[in-house]
Order: structure tokens, then sequence, then C-alpha cells
């Protein structure tokens, strides 16, 4: 019987892991892949208070060194379904079941898809939703970046270090990436800016080779060839798995408020899952110490 199973082991997680183990109590994290989440993808972490630079590996390998170093226990394994029994609740994954006395959901998001005709048959062929893992693929050759956010202008500045060109394609004409990062890639020569456009075509037969442009102010389309397509634009939940037990809003994230509550007492959510209007590593950290403080209250 476990005080509290953590469903993912992000950094709302690995945090919720930290302060759950440190209040005395028996915690499991289950993740289905590995830990860390999205942050890992990250070259560079510059924003997070007391650490003046650090990659987003090392930062998730500190996390759950610190949270597995204090006793928390972490096993990989897709949550399928949870059942509330009262007092206690039954995890379920695709190979084993776990007894708790209350779950922390902290899932995360996955990558938003473009959602164009065969995307899936270019995925690894061509199409990656991950500059950091797959850029060194596309040395000199000719890439192009989808999106406008933080992630986007970071894939784009990595990759102008190994790319023959970058194109950076946006549907808006301004950007929602912080403005430093804006610039720096603005002083890349072999960077080049599409904006008010988005992709509704991907070409090629095995492999990518270019993708057909719709500009969105004035509908023209136009054919581009490149050699690789990253996708940034943004993330989405999965909570799919958990709709019975807690409330999710139109695009899936489960609602809660900062007491990190669902409507299912015993079971808490922290992170980039649950509705909130900034997603960031400091408020997925809070979330975490949040959700794992309350769990601990409602044991007594």
């Amino acid at each position: 019987m476990y005080d509290i199973i953590i469903v993912g082991g992000g950094t709302a997680g690995l945090s919720a892991a930290i302060y759950g183990v440190r209040a005395g109590k028996k915690v499991l994290v289950l993740e289905q892949k590995n830990y860390g989440g999205q942050i890992v993808n990250s070259p560079e972490i510059e924003n997070y208070p007391g650490i003046k630079h650090i990659s987003g590996y090392e930062f998730a390998t500190g996390l759950y060194e610190q949270a597995t170093g204090l006793g928390a226990g972490f096993e990989r394994g897709k949550v399928i379904g949870i059942t509330d029994k009262g007092d206690t609740k039954l995890v379920s994954t695709e190979k084993k079941e776990y007894e708790t006395r209350t779950v922390i959901l902290a899932t995360g998001a996955k990558n938003r898809p473009l959602g164009v005709e065969e995307e899936t048959r270019f995925m690894g062929a061509g199409l990656s939703y991950c500059a950091t893992c797959d850029g060194a693929f596309f040395r000199d050759r000719e890439v192009a970046v989808v999106g406008g956010g933080n992630t986007a202008l970071e894939d784009a500045l990595f990759l102008s270090g190994y790319c023959k060109k970058v194109s950076v394609i946006h549907r808006r004409e301004e950007f929602r990436g912080e403005s430093r990062k804006l610039q720096a890639l603005q002083e890349k020569e072999n960077v080049e800016f599409i904006l008010d456009t988005v992709v509704t075509k991907l070409q090629g037969d095995t492999m990518i080779e270019g993708v057909i442009l719709k500009n969105v102010v004035t509908d023209e389309e136009t054919e581009k060839k490149l050699n690789g397509l990253f996708v940034a634009i943004g993330q989405m939940p999965d909570n799919e798995a958990f709709k019975d037990l807690v409330t999710v809003d139109e695009k899936g994230y489960i609602q809660a408020e900062e007491d990190c509550l669902t409507r299912t007492a015993g079971i808490f959510t922290a992170g980039d899952c649950r509705t909130k209007t900034v997603r960031q590593l400091t408020t997925a950290a809070a979330d975490g110490a949040v959700a794992a403080l309350a769990a601990c209250e409602y044991i007594g």
C-alpha cells in the first residue's frame, strides 16, 4: 500500500515526490516513458530561479536523483485507469495494479500534431517534434520549424547551428516567444521568417521533400522544398483515462485551481495537465509541492 502514487515523472511529478517523501510518506512515481517530461529536450534553461544556466536533461536528472535518493519509488508503466474505492484507490497499468491512499495526476502534455494529411506517415521520415533529438541528422540541409512560441524559437536557434538554412513558419505576424530569443534568431544569416502562413500539405515519397504553404491573409499557396520539418506548435494533455474521476475542459485539461484539488477526494493534479494560465518550470514545481502537501494533509 502506497500513501501517494504520482502519475507522471516530469517536473511536477518529481517535485511532488520530493515533498511527499520528505513528509514521511511512501511514494511511487509511475511514468510511461522516461523521467523528466518535455523539459528533457530543451538545450538551455535560463529562467529557473537560482540556476543561471542548465540543460533540460541536467535539470530533469537532478530532480530524479533527488526524489529517488530520498526514497521515492520510480517505475515505468502506462496508467490505463484508476478505480476509486473510497479511502483507497486502485491504479492500473498495462501490467500491474497498485493500491494507494491518494493519487496525484501529473501527466503533463504531449506535442500537438500539425493536423495535415499523411502526418503520421512522415513521422521519422523528415518530420520531427524534437529538434534537439533529431537536428544532427539534418546537418548542412534545409529545414523548417513551424511555430511561434519559445519552443519553436529554441528549435530554430539550435538547428541554425547544424543546418544550411532554417525557415521559421508562423501563422501570425507576431511571435509569442521571448523577444531575446527572437532577436538572437533574427541575427542568424541562415534563418528566414515566413509569417502569416500555415503548412497545408506534406510532399515526398519515402521522405519529406517539401511542403505546401498557405498565406492566411491572401490565401495564396506556394510550394517550398526542404529536407526536414520540425513541428513546435504547442502541447496537448492526455487525460482521457481519468475522465470518470476528474472534470476536464474542452481542451482536455483537468479543471483545478491553485489548490490542485479535483472533484474526487484523494485525487489531486499538478503541472501542465491542469487548467492554468502560466505553464513554466516554476509553476510545475510549485504545483508539485502544493499537490503533495495537500495529499499529505488528506492522509492525515
